[in-house]
């Protein structure tokens, strides 16, 4: 679910063809900031997506991670009943959980008094409903509903969460991701930071002036390869590992030194080096500070010449706790379709970035592993590896961890 198309292949039409979702906000009233643009989903309708929940007593991010749940299931071709029929994950990743209702709640309370709050939305306040509302619209019963609030790299963090889970048997199959709608909270706290951009996110570039904010989910349906082999299911690509770490150095500056920790461990829980990874899926908000935090701490671990380095932020805007999950899709797409995503909106490379950030438009790519960024508040960074499905190497990893 996301600005530029709903939809695995829709999302796939937009990365290849570098398309903005920026415009006009239209979630809340904006008027009084002297710029306002978002990257919204303006033309979503729940009920064409979502089936078995009940709407109103769930928020739009709710509905988002709903919504995701059911593509991701119907992409894998698995009949819902088989999921109904094992123990499963659920891990939904988000920085707001459904901080658009309690913008609406505020204003009740200011406008009418404590008193006259509506209590179903009330009741749709606490982040942990976003898990729930997938298990909930798949008719999930012998699940685990687990919601993580580790903001910007939420999404990362629900899918290794999900890796880990199938990995030792304790689930068949886990859904993961991460789910986020734009609100008047989020986007007037990065205001007051400075941090918001007046037209257009520009990460890397020498003129960046910040982050659009955005909103959507983004699901992922794992499995074991013995399970996906035994169904037939088709399978676009393999979770290798991740790596997590939290600095606590700064509750909003990146800490380059402990991204690069991270970076490390990642790599060597999939097994890999950084001669292996092909490309770099960056956090890349566009801000000053975490683009050059980013770039070094990638020159740490990859030395001078790093594979190339893309934000698909530049088009989806920042989706908070559902980037990583977003940016994990898209890594998933170019690992299966051969080809890299842009960064949009770039006039000139800032040299203390010193990267190539595959400017504006998608080229065609020979890509086999690819890592996935994330970077957020309070020193929370998450890593996720991703490799290209190829049966002999799948086969090999498969014996090397049963001999581990």
């Amino acid at each position: 679910m996301t600005s530029i198309g709903i939809g695995a292949d829709e999302f796939l039409t937009g990365l290849r063809a570098g398309r903005s979702g920026a415009g006009p906000i239209t979630s809340f009233d904006a008027s009084g900031f002297d710029h306002s643009r978002a990257c919204e989903i303006t033309e979503f309708d729940a009920a064409r997506f979502v089936t078995r929940l009940p709407l109103r007593e769930y928020g739009r991010a709710s509905h988002f991670a709903a919504a995701a749940a059911r593509m991701a299931v119907a992409d894998a071709a698995l009949p819902v009943e088989d999921l109904r029929a094992v123990r499963s994950l659920v891990s939904v990743g988000t920085t707001d959980g459904e901080s658009r209702d309690l913008d609406g709640l505020t204003r009740q309370e200011v406008e009418l008094g404590p008193r006259r709050m509506d209590p179903v939305v009330a009741r749709r306040v606490p982040a942990g409903r976003l898990s729930v509302a997938a298990a909930r619209e798949l008719g999930l019963v012998d699940v685990e509903a687990v919601t993580l609030p580790t903001a910007c790299a939420a999404g990362n963090y629900a899918i290794g969460y999900g890796y880990d889970a199938v990995r030792t048997g304790e689930f068949e199959f886990a859904l993961c991701g991460g789910a986020d709608a734009v609100c008047l909270k989020t986007f007037a706290g990065f205001y007051r930071l400075g941090t918001i951009a007046p037209e257009r996110c520009q990460p890397f570039d020498r003129d960046r002036k910040g982050i659009l904010t955005g909103e959507g989910a983004g699901m992922m349906l794992l499995e074991s390869l013995d399970s996906a082999l035994a169904r037939g299911a088709r399978i676009h690509a393999e979770v290798l590992g991740y790596g997590l770490n939290c600095d606590a150095d700064h509750p909003v500056a990146p800490n380059e030194d402990s991204f690069a920790r991270c970076v490390r461990l990642a790599h060597d829980n999939a097994g890999v080096t950084a001669d292996d990874v092909d490309l770099i899926s960056a956090h890349g908000t566009g801000t000053k500070a975490n683009d050059v935090s980013e770039a070094r701490a990638i020159r740490q671990v990859f030395g001078g010449t790093p594979p190339r380095m893309v934000s698909i932020k530049s088009m989806i805007g920042h989706t908070m706790g559902a980037a990583s999950a977003l940016a994990a899709i898209a890594c998933t797409l170019a690992l299966r379709e051969g080809f890299i995503p842009p960064t949009i909106n770039h006039v000139e490379t800032d040299p203390e970035c010193d990267i190539d950030c595959v400017p504006n438009r998608a080229i065609d790519a020979d890509l086999r592993v690819v890592q996935n960024n994330a970077l957020a508040f309070g020193g929370n960074n998450a890593v996720l590896i991703l490799g290209r499905y190829e049966p002999d190497a799948a086969a090999a990893r498969r014996t090397q961890r049963g001999a581990a």
